[in-house]
């Protein structure tokens, strides 16, 4: 970059010079052409991001961005109605999947805990959850209102083919067969020869065997999936990386099996030492390791389905398991992350992503509430990470090399279907960041949003492109931001990423010949 230009920006010279806590807010001058935002202070240097014009990795399956719902949240979040489903969760769901059908994933630990009750079977040790036919009719009519692809968690740890059975013929039925997508046999059998349920009378049982291994697992499967109805299967539903890496035994061994499907969290709050790197902090979740990191020890089983021919979707994810934890997963540090984590995901190629929440969870993307016959939702700081992914990886899209980022910042581009270009620049650090991006061959203006908030800790004061959804909404739906358009000087666009936040430069296709 040829920096005796600077000169030509001297309009706007002074304001590089003001500290970079209190510097140009760009959400001040929206609807506005300019030329350019801010020019590189006198010996305070910038950073030069390259957009290369060469793809990375496979193109961005339609819905790509899911949920992963407990079965007891079902009627919480949509109501109890089949004929009135709450409209501010279908607009929220739908916002991170536009123009999509999204892939919604019942289950979790629900999918052991449950059963469907029939005349003349005794209930099994360790279950919690009655599932109704008015919770399965609420499910089906959240379905059809979003026209989504379920997988629909099926009770393996009970150890009985007719109880899946059962339960699976009543699902299928009351949900409705042409929403359902897989049934997934069990959740997390990496677990069960170690983690104890309580019976009736409070005593410690333990599913399996304490040598319970993959092998036992693939015997279960397999009797399971013989007795259950002829729909696809997801599974192994494994979140042990033990387990994981010797996922190609599972594939050999399942018969119709459809997705492949795993959980991971970077961080862990049960039994976690302090001093351990997956302890709960804002630290330890905007570190490398937690995106990147997590995304790349996904890489081998990723390819390992992909051999077989089939889709590898994480099902279950979300910033720190068992629940989360209070000032971290409920930060503005958790949209980061997942925006990041998305992107990375894609990457190895990754095939879908299913963000578990539930209305008690603290990594909860939402909490509804109905109000005088009035559905209303707040919405947490991730969810905001997650609908500026999906508004920058549409279906189809391409990922492109990127040059030039390190250490605290972040870059990744996309090219969509339609030839439309998105950059989105991630500043993990407190400081902001004079950021110059150079894309060949692109002459033209760029749209610019921001994802901002008064620091990483915080819960509230969160908005994309200037606007938020408030303390809560009654649409579900995040109003418009007005443009801002920037202009490049010789080919690359100059801007002050602030320090805390995430800002994307949205480019049109390219004109004929160009």
């Amino acid at each position: 970059m040829r920096w005796w230009l600077a000169p030509a920006l001297a309009l706007i010279a002074g304001l590089a010079a003001a500290p970079p806590a209190s510097g140009f807010d760009l959400e001040s001058v929206a609807g506005a052409e300019l030329t350019n935002l801010l020019s590189p202070a006198p010996g305070r240097g910038a950073t030069l991001i390259t957009v290369h014009d060469a793809t990375v990795g496979r193109p961005i399956p339609p819905g790509f961005v899911g949920l992963s719902l407990e079965y007891p949240t079902i009627e919480p979040y949509a109501g109890g109605d089949p004929a009135a489903v709450n409209p501010v969760l279908v607009h929220l769901i739908a916002g991170l999947a536009p123009g999509q059908r999204p892939v919604l994933r019942i289950g979790g630990d629900s999918t052991d805990w449950a059963w469907w009750p029939f005349a003349h079977m005794r209930k099994p040790v360790g279950i919690r959850i009655v599932l109704t036919p008015r919770t399965a009719a609420v499910l089906g009519a959240l379905a059809g209102a979003l026209r989504a692809r379920l997988i629909l968690g099926i009770n393996l740890e009970a150890n009985s083919q007719r109880l899946a059975a059962l339960e699976a013929r009543q699902l299928i039925r009351r949900v409705g067969p042409r929403w359902v997508e897989a049934l997934e046999i069990g959740n997390e059998p990496e677990l069960y020869g170690r983690w104890p349920w309580l019976d009736r009378h409070g005593h410690r049982v333990i599913a399996r065997p304490a040598g319970y291994d993959l092998a036992g697992y693939i015997r279960d499967f397999r009797g399971v999936a013989g007795a259950l109805p002829p729909v696809g299967l997801a599974g192994p539903a494994l979140g042990g990386p033990r387990w994981i890496r010797s996922i190609g035994e599972f594939i050999a061994g399942a018969p119709r099996l459809r997705v492949v499907t795993v959980h991971t969290y970077p961080l862990q709050r049960c039994y976690t030492p302090l001093v351990a790197p997956t302890y709960p902090t804002i630290a330890h979740l905007l570190a490398p390791s937690a995106s990147r990191g997590l995304a790349g020890r996904l890489a081998a089983a990723v390819a390992v389905a992909h051999a077989h021919g089939l889709p590898l979707r994480v099902d279950e994810m979300n910033s720190v398991s068992c629940g989360g934890a209070h000032r971290v997963s409920d930060t503005f540090a958790s949209a980061l992350w997942a925006l990041d984590t998305m992107f990375a995901l894609a990457r190895v190629g990754v095939d879908g992503v299913n963000l578990h929440t539930f209305q008690t969870a603290t990594y909860r993307l939402f909490g509804t509430a109905r109000r005088a016959g009035r559905w209303r939702a707040s919405v947490a700081p991730e969810y905001y990470g997650l609908l500026l992914f999906a508004r920058s990886a549409p279906p189809g899209s391409r990922l492109l090399r990127v040059s030039g980022a390190a250490g605290s910042l972040r870059a990744w581009a996309t090219r969509t279907p339609a030839g439309s270009e998105h950059i989105v620049l991630i500043n993990d650090s407190e400081r902001a960041r004079v950021i110059v991006v150079q894309i060949p061959g692109r002459p033209g203006w760029a749209a610019y949003e921001a994802l901002r908030a008064p620091g990483f800790s915080s819960r509230s004061g969160i908005s994309l492109g200037g606007v938020g959804f408030g303390s809560f909404t009654e649409t579900g739906v995040l109003p418009a931001p007005d443009p801002v358009r920037l202009h490049p000087v010789d080919g690359g666009y100059v801007l002050r990423v602030p320090g805390a936040s995430a800002v994307t430069l949205s480019l049109p296709a390219r004109s004929p010949g160009l």
